[in-house]
Order: C-alpha cells, then structure tokens, then sequence
C-alpha cells in the first residue's frame, strides 16, 4: 500500500507492506487523517519526545531513523477483522477510533511508533475497543476532527471555568481554535481569543470568540470586565481589611462559616482561566506575569524544549497551573455526538484538504498562520495543493 513516511524529518510517500489486524483489532481503508500539530513536533523533534516519553514508561516512540507513518486523527471504513474481535460493524462502515493499540502485549501510539504505522497512509489498524461508529449523514470530513476536539474538550473540562469566569484562548492555531469550539459547546459565556495572526484572529470569530486581540496592541487580561479585587495584591489585601471591618461589626454572626459558605458557591473573588495553546518557550512565565490573582492556567500547547518561569510569581498571585494530555473514551465519544448532532461545527478549522502525495507540501504550508489551520489527508485524492 502507500504510505507516508518521516525519515530524518524527511516524508515521501513509500510503497510500504500493508498492516495486518492483531487479536482485539480492526483494520480500516483511512477515509481521513488530520494533520496534527503533534505531528509537526514529531517530525522534527522526535528525539525529545522519545526521551520524555520514555520517561514516563513509554520506550518504543520514535527516532528520526526510525521509519515511522505519522497520523492519529484518523476516520475510516472496516475493512477486515482480527481474532477475538466482536465484529461489531459490518464492512464499510464508518469509524473513528482512539490512537492507541494493543500488540504483542505492548501498548503503542498510533502515529508515532513504527509498531503502530497511523493514519497518513491507505489503511491502518485500530483496537476495537476504542473504535466508535459514525453515526448516520455525519459527513466524513467533520467526523475527522472526533480526536482533535476530544483533546480541546479534556482540556476545557480539566479548566473547570465557572459560571462568571471568563475563559482566555492565547494561541488560536487549530488546538486554540478547538478549545474555542468547546469553551461555547460547553455554555461559557465569555471567550476571549489571543493571537499575532489576523488569520487566526478571524478563524476564532468565526469558532465562536466573543472578544478577539492582537496582544501587540490589547492584552487579553484587559479585554473584559474583571470582578472583584483579583488584579492586584494590595487591592486582595485591602479587600480582605474592608469585608473583616464589616462582618465584625455584627459579634454573633458567624463569619468563618460565612466564609466557608461564599467559597463553596463560588462567590470568593476569582481570576480568568486562561489556556495557553501557543507551546513555546516563555509562554507560561508571560501569563504568569500578566495574569491577575487566582487566575488557573490550562496548559494545552506542547513545547518541546526547557522552559523557565518564577514560581515566586505563581506564589504570590495564587495561580493554579494544569496540564492535559489526549482525553478518556468517553469524553471522545461525547465528541463524536456532538459533531453528528451539529452542536459543534468544526468547519471552520477546515482549511484544506491534499491527498498522500500533497502530504510534504501540507506540512510546510502548515508552517504559515495565514494560510491554513488544519489540513485533512484524503488517501483517495489526487490533489497536492
């Protein structure tokens, strides 16, 4: 079959054996396969994934002379099944599944492991388990996008934004623009959208962004309508000698409790939750610089290299700082319905479409913010542009 293959950060499309589905899998004709930001880390810097993969216990990830098919965003039709499966769909039919399987008792990355080959080729194997049918009249290319919105909708969810936080998106690169997407879907009431691109900025309109700047002239912080005295420590301070004058100015009122109670209703002043989906070097020190008090800081972009920032700084303003990575299967599949039902339209991210041979050119044009947001591969096509 044909494939698209990274060698020393170099793709060409190879005539490649075709895989076989294993005990517990499912081998698909690919339909679609995004391009992922993570693949554009990965072809470049796979060495440093490696190593901190391997750190966590994953030790076959991918090295530049390794010969490795990129592609995890992966929708395609049943092809033909391995042993122990159920057999749950008939052939043809359409499927998004989890980039994960299970071979020869190891567990691999699809799309970036060479026991794994993914989705930027004419077929692939998946594991039935973490397979999920398509529903009915769900176009192809919008049931592409089930894995990338998964992670955006994990990382809304682990950012927790309450019912008068506004959430900030700074970066709004196709991760960004679908973190956007999910922020809406889930009902928050004010996004703010931060990126250098005009590109971009008018891609998170259209995605939903209720305020949008160019942080060279407006910083997101100053976008909207802060509540309560969470900007600055003094105004903190002064705020906390103001509300003690007056709850003891009544001796029997409870106000410990009192207290308790407006923390646990959410009505203790708070800051932003802000998303930072850029992933380089000096992003996490620049919010943390900028943000004001109690702000919670969801960190979505991948940067590959070392970073710095002060913790002294978190310390002071009382910031929280999460990290997401991937998503459960049932937030995947909560995805999923959402896209068939067309509570998400993920359209918008849609910027091209190229076949196997338009895969290098792809990746390059993905280079430039202007231009492009998500690129999906049609195996089938002819098309190079």
């Amino acid at each position: 079959m044909r494939a698209v293959v990274c060698h020393q950060g170099t793709l060409s499309v190879e005539d490649v054996p075709a895989p076989a589905a294993g005990p517990g899998q499912l081998l698909l004709d690919v339909a679609r396969c995004g391009i992922c930001g993570s693949d554009l880390h990965a072809r470049h810097h796979a060495d440093e994934l490696s190593d901190v993969v391997a750190e966590v216990g994953y030790t076959t990830a991918m090295r530049p002379g390794h010969r490795v098919v990129l592609g995890h965003e992966i929708v395609g039709r049943v092809a033909s099944y391995g042993p122990d499966t159920r057999r749950r769909w008939k052939p043809g039919a359409l499927v998004v599944a989890l980039p994960v399987v299970r071979t020869g008792g190891e567990v691999h990355l699809v799309g970036f492991d060479t026991a794994a080959p993914g989705g930027l080729a004419e077929q692939t194997v998946v594991q039935e388990a973490f397979t999920f049918p398509v529903p009915d009249g769900t176009p192809v290319d919008r049931a592409a996008f089930t894995e990338p919105l998964a992670v955006a909708w994990h990382a809304v969810r682990r950012g927790a934004v309450g019912r008068n936080q506004p959430a900030i998106v700074v970066g709004c690169g196709p991760i960004g623009l679908a973190v956007i997407l999910m922020l809406k879907a889930s009902g928050v009431r004010q996004v703010i959208a931060s990126d250098l691109s005009a590109g971009r900025r008018a891609l998170a309109r259209a995605c939903g962004a209720d305020v949008v700047v160019d942080p060279r002239e407006r910083q997101p912080f100053a976008a909207y309508d802060q509540k309560g005295p969470v900007r600055t420590l003094p105004d903190y301070l002064g705020f906390g000698i103001d509300t003690m004058s007056r709850l003891r100015r009544v001796p029997l009122l409870p106000w410990e409790r009192l207290m308790r109670v407006a923390d646990t209703l959410g009505a203790t002043p708070s800051g932003p939750v802000v998303f930072e989906c850029v992933g380089v070097p000096g992003m996490i020190e620049q919010i943390a610089g900028a943000a004001p008090l109690h702000t919670r800081v969801v960190v979505v972009g991948v940067c590959m290299e070392a970073d710095r920032f002060r913790p002294a700084m978190g310390i002071h303003k009382e910031l929280d700082l999460r990290f997401v990575f991937g998503y459960d299967p049932a937030e995947f599949a909560h995805v999923l319905g959402l896209i068939a039902a067309g509570k998400v339209d993920p359209s918008p991210l849609h910027t091209g479409t190229v076949g196997l041979d338009g895969v290098a050119g792809a990746f390059d044009a993905l280079g430039d913010p202007e231009k492009h947001a998500k690129i999906l591969v049609d195996p089938g096509s002819a098309a190079t542009l």
